[in-house]
This record gives structure tokens, C-alpha cells and sequence, in this order.
């Protein structure tokens, strides 16, 4: 059964899995914007490719997230790698910019399958009080492939002067092998529900209790929006980390492998803070951590706007990186704890809704701030939204604590995704 339990394996194979799913996306993604230049794509083009990676994921993520709490998580996890390949190799024959946005949608929509199933699985399997531990290794394995598809990406592009369409698109079929490696660790993520009336009975309990969970009630808890507004504004700043730093390093004549480097520093400095994310969160509170990291944040992304050395980039991006590193795990964790518990999914899926609406519309407000107002423009944008973030991090903590508050025990039998007895401080249940 998905249930709290102590070993530790499952967790090893998923983030080995969203290692090599992310690595892919993350090689992918500047590939994309150096194949659409190399077709002819101004600043503002890019953006729209950009934002199409998020569009189709947009419409879906609230029905996956329903599905997956009335059943299985894995099955997303094999669709999702398959689009993702799919996605991948299929942007590097694409010869034309609306074909490029078609199989970008198509990558970002296996991305989502996979990061829904993936982030429920953990939020079924870890118990209540190793949630922050553990959403923040699994991130890891995000870092990690964020940390090698840029620097690939950069040195496959690079080396072939006057040959950016065809060292693109070799990145783009090399991201789609990267993904199929996936499927070698892609097992035993998820223990099947034993078919006795007992589960079953707990299975349809569960399904009555995310039917009878509206999506409105699930925003209007408390954390919940917070939550899914901080991991908006972190991603967005990513995501236009990854896909201008190569057009912002065009514009001031960095190599696409200097590039890679930089935004693979990033990487290295996110998982930095991701191994050291439970001794920061006692030190200062996990509140206090939020707000901090997304202030320093948005001030670091505002000085990539103006003209540096690239010293002074690697600098900023290695600290921005560590910065960074917070907002996904911690909101992760937010929301999980915060979200009634037969309806986890789908608030982790309104997350991720959150995320690529922002993925949506923070790359076309980007391309149009590049085309008005020069490519160091949308860095400008990033800084404002993850101060906004940092004050909305901040408000709870002067209505609540910076963790969740411990529920009364019911001394009802658990569900299939949560630990056997509800005990003080399961926070599984709303925060009210």
C-alpha cells in the first residue's frame, strides 16, 4: 500500500528518474531557443515558443491531479517520460517555428504528467513530519538534471560555427535518448493497493473525498495560495533563467558553452541548498527561509539586468541558484500539508497549474519587455515578481506559525496515503 514507510529505495529510483527526465528538458529547452534563432525567431518568437512549453499543461494539470487522487500514480510517470521523449526528438527535425511550438507543448505536457505523478507518490509515502526532507531530495534530482541538460546543451550547440541548426537539433534527438534512460529506473515507485474489501472500501472513501473537495475550497485554504504563488514566481524565474541567459549571452557575445556553465553553476548551487535544507529551516523557520530566499532572489535576477563581467554572472547565478533552491520543495510541502488529505493531488496539480500559467505567461510578458526594451529586460520582471513573492511568503507569519499547526487526533484508521493513525502534528488535514 502508498503508505509512510521508512526505506528509502523508491525515493533513490525517483529522483535517478527525474534526474534524467529533467536533464533532457532542461538540454531541451535552450536547444529550442537556439534552433527557433538559428530558423530565423526574433526575442519576442522565443517567447512564444517559450510560453506554448506551458500551454497545453495549463488545460490538464487539475483533471491528472483528480485522476491520481482516485487512483495510481506510476502510470503518469510512464506516460509522461514517453512524451517527453517524444516531445524532444520530434523538436529536432521540426523545420519550421509552429512546428517547434507544437512539440514543445508536447514535451511540457509529458514534463507535467510525470511531475504530478512523481510529487504525489512522495506526498503518499512520506510520512508527515520527513515531508520538508524529503520533497527536498526529490527536488534534487531536478537540480541535478538542471545541472547537466544547460551544460550540454551549451557544449553540443557550440563548436560549429555558422552550423546552429544542425548542432541544435542534435541536442534536441541527444535530449530525447537522455529521456528514454528514465525508463531504467522507472519501477517499484508504487506498491499496488492489496484487492481486499478493506482497500476497496478505503479506495472509494478516498474517491468520495476528492469529489466532495471543490477546487475553490482547495485555493481558499490557508497556505494553499500562498504556496502555489511562491512556487510560481521561483519557476518562472528558472524558466526565463534557462531560455534568455542564451539569448542575453548572444546579445553580449558570451559562447553558448559559457552559457551552459553558468546556468548549470545554477544548478550546482540549488542542489547545495537542497542538501542543507533541514538545517536551514531550524535555524531560521521555514517561513522566515521563504521570504528571505525569494527577496535575495528577485534582487539577484534585477542585477542580471544590468551589464556585467562574466565573473560577476557566474557570482550572481551561483547565489541566485542557492536562492532558488527553496521555493519548489518548501511549496511542495506547503501545500501538500495544508490540502485536505484525499485531495493532495489535485492541489499539488493546482501547483502546477500556478507554475505553468506563470510558464505561460511569463515568457510572453518577457519576450515583449525584450522586444520594447532589450533583452536584459525580462530580468527586470523577475526581480518584481519574486519580491512579490517574498511579501506573500511573509504574511503568514504573523497569522500562524512558520509550520503547520497539529491537528486533534480522530483515532480513525488511515487512508491509502497517509500514515496509519493521525497523530499530533500530522497537519494533514487544513490549516484553518
Amino acid at each position: 500500500m502508498d503508505t509512510a514507510t521508512p526505506g528509502r529505495g523508491w525515493l533513490l529510483r525517483l529522483v535517478l528518474t527525474f534526474s534524467f527526465a529533467q536533464a533532457a528538458v532542461s538540454m531541451a529547452r535552450p536547444a529550442v531557443s537556439y534552433r527557433a534563432l538559428a530558423l530565423g525567431a526574433d526575442e519576442r518568437a522565443v517567447g512564444v515558443i517559450t510560453a506554448v512549453y506551458a500551454l497545453l499543461p495549463l488545460l490538464v494539470a487539475v483533471p491528472l491531479g483528480r485522476r491520481t487522487d482516485r487512483g495510481r500514480c506510476a502510470p503518469l510517470l510512464v506516460a509522461g517520460v514517453a512524451l517527453i521523449t517524444g516531445g524532444c526528438a520530434l523538436s529536432g527535425v521540426a523545420d519550421s517555428l509552429p512546428a517547434m511550438a507544437a512539440w514543445s507543448g508536447v514535451m511540457g505536457l509529458g514534463h507535467l504528467c510525470f511531475v504530478i505523478g512523481a510529487q504525489s507518490i512522495v506526498a503518499r509515502r512520506s510520512a508527515p513530519a520527513d515531508r520538508d526532507r524529503t520533497f527536498g531530495h526529490f527536488t534534487i534530482g531536478a537540480s541535478l538534471g538542471q545541472l547537466i541538460g544547460p551544460a550540454a546543451a551549451g557544449l553540443v550547440v557550440s563548436g560549429h560555427d555558422g552550423a546552429m541548426a544542425a548542432t541544435s537539433a542534435t541536442a534536441l534527438l541527444a535530449a530525447g535518448a537522455l529521456a528514454a534512460l528514465s525508463y531504467a529506473s522507472l519501477w517499484r515507485l508504487e506498491q499496488r493497493v492489496p484487492k481486499d474489501g478493506a482497500a476497496a472500501g478505503t479506495a472509494r472513501d478516498r474517491t468520495k473525498a476528492a469529489e466532495r473537495t471543490s477546487v475553490r475550497g482547495i485555493l481558499r485554504t490557508r497556505g494553499v495560495a500562498a504556496g502555489i504563488f511562491m512556487s510560481l514566481a521561483v519557476l518562472s524565474a528558472t524558466d526565463i533563467l534557462t531560455a534568455y541567459l542564451p539569448v542575453i549571452g548572444e546579445d553580449r557575445g558570451i559562447a553558448p558553452a559559457t552559457v551552459g556553465l553558468l546556468l548549470s553553476l545554477r544548478a550546482v548551487a540549488t542542489v547545495a541548498c537542497r542538501l542543507v535544507m533541514t538545517p536551514m529551516i531550524r535555524l531560521v523557520g521555514r517561513t522566515a527561509l521563504m521570504a528571505g530566499s525569494c527577496a535575495l532572489a528577485g534582487l539577484l535576477c534585477a542585477g542580471l539586468a544590468l551589464p556585467a563581467p562574466v565573473w560577476a554572472l557566474a557570482v550572481m547565478l551561483g547565489v541566485l541558484g542557492f536562492c532558488l533552491g527553496v521555493g519548489q520543495p518548501l511549496s511542495m510541502t506547503t501545500v501538500v500539508q495544508a490540502a485536505p488529505a484525499g485531495a493532495r493531488s489535485t492541489a499539488l496539480a493546482l501547483r502546477l497549474t500556478g507554475n505553468r500559467l506563470g510558464q505561460v505567461a511569463a515568457p510572453a510578458t518577457a519576450g515583449l519587455l525584450a522586444g520594447l526594451a532589450g533583452t536584459a529586460a525580462p530580468f527586470a520582471m523577475l526581480g518584481v515578481l519574486l519580491l512579490g513573492s517574498a511579501a506573500v511568503a511573509a504574511r503568514p507569519k504573523s497569522r500562524r506559525s512558520g509550520s503547520p499547526r497539529p491537528e486533534r487526533t480522530t483515532g480513525a484508521p488511515r487512508g491509502t496515503d497517509g500514515p496509519p493513525l493521525p497523530a499530533p502534528g500530522d497537519g494533514t488535514r487544513a490549516t484553518r
